[in-house]
């Protein structure tokens, strides 16, 4: 059991506080912020209870200055220890929220991380372009990007292969990217493809 964990006693769940920032007029929604979307997925998919919290920009209360100064959400307290990074964030929840009380949430296949890595990108250089003669090449990196996707998602894992079968599996039947549920990897892009679909 790690430290955060054991900190907080044994067979207790940890505090978790996740902050985001405040959207639309009565701040109750976490946004289309991709990075806030991550976190959220992960904490719910590891079935720990946690607080959300709204933070207007504008208005940033005096507590959270002292609690995270310089630091604009999302970011979220473990048992009082302010966590600001996403990436770290996402490696300490998956070492500290760890088996068997809580799911291993880590792809089995490496591949399944990278899968879709480059689309929001090529979307945010698509969608800012302000030059008419670069759309174009932007909108064939991102269609490219989707495709690549969309090969990786069709082509079926190697459990998905059955070794004494004669036909050979042609497409993939799985629902996420790293095989029926989702990993990590999905937390990860999911949201990024929702801002892509909007």
């Amino acid at each position: 059991m790690t430290d955060s964990l054991a900190a907080n006693g044994e067979g207790k769940d940890p505090e978790i506080e996740l902050f985001v920032k405040k959207v639309g007029l009565r701040g109750e929604s976490i946004g289309n912020c991709p990075f806030s979307q991550r976190l959220f997925m992960i904490l719910w998919l590891k079935g720990v209870v946690f607080n959300v919290t709204t933070v207007d920009l504008k208005r940033k209360p005096a507590d959270l200055h002292n609690l995270a100064p310089g630091t604009h959400p999302p970011f979220l307290t473990f048992n009082g220890e302010v966590k600001t990074d996403v990436n770290k964030i996402e490696e300490f929840l998956e070492e500290t929220l760890a088996p068997p009380k809580y799911p291993k949430l880590a792809a089995k296949h490496r591949e399944s991380n990278t899968a879709g890595i480059d689309i929001f990108s090529k979307f945010s250089a698509y969608i800012k372009n302000t030059k008419q003669q670069d759309n174009a090449a932007l909108e064939r990196g991102l269609v490219k990007a989707l495709k690549k996707l969309d090969d990786y998602l069709r082509t079926p894992l190697p459990e998905e292969i059955n070794a004494g079968s004669t036909e050979e599996e042609k497409v993939s039947k799985r629902k996420f990217l790293d095989g029926e549920d989702l990993t990590l990897a999905d937390c990860n892009l999911l949201p990024k493809l929702h801002v892509v679909k909007v």
